[in-house]
């Protein structure tokens, strides 16, 4: 049997009132509970170089570019999937990719992340390089 949980109202006081109180219970119940959490600058973003191997991944489609290998672009067909999967194509042939192309896997079939059976269909379609987008952080099995 279904059992419904009622969370506590939250406290829409947190928030500056410019906000309409809808989007105040969605940010709050979120976590969200400082305007400067909503943040969407750039100055906001945290530095590249926080991410560990950069400087390697950078070297890596420098060179993918440059040889002019198949470079696959996996991304989800949610909004934000499909916006980053197209920028970076984009992005890719500005910069000199002339063998470039997307991959956006069925969710249904092949579930979330990068899964080893999502590996195999970009490697099908002769990925010599796979760049992810939006695919999350958890998908170790498929690295």
């Amino acid at each position: 049997m279904i059992e419904i949980q009622r969370r506590p109202e939250p406290d829409l006081s947190l928030l500056p009132d410019s906000i309409p109180p809808i989007l105040k219970r969605i940010y709050i119940n979120r976590g969200i509970t400082d305007i400067a959490q909503l943040e969407t600058s750039a100055r906001g973003l945290h530095s590249y170089q926080k991410l560990g191997g950069i400087e390697q991944a950078v070297e890596l489609l420098f060179q993918a570019i440059q040889e002019q290998k198949r470079i696959i672009v996996v991304g989800d067909f949610d909004a934000d999937g499909a916006t980053s999967s197209a920028l970076s194509v984009l992005a890719l042939r500005m910069l000199g990719s002339n063998n470039v192309d997307y991959l956006v896997p069925n969710r249904f079939e092949d579930g979330y992340g990068l899964s080893p059976e999502v590996v195999d269909q970009a490697l099908e379609l002769g990925a010599e390089m796979i760049m992810t987008v939006d695919k999350g952080v958890l998908s170790i099995e498929g690295v």
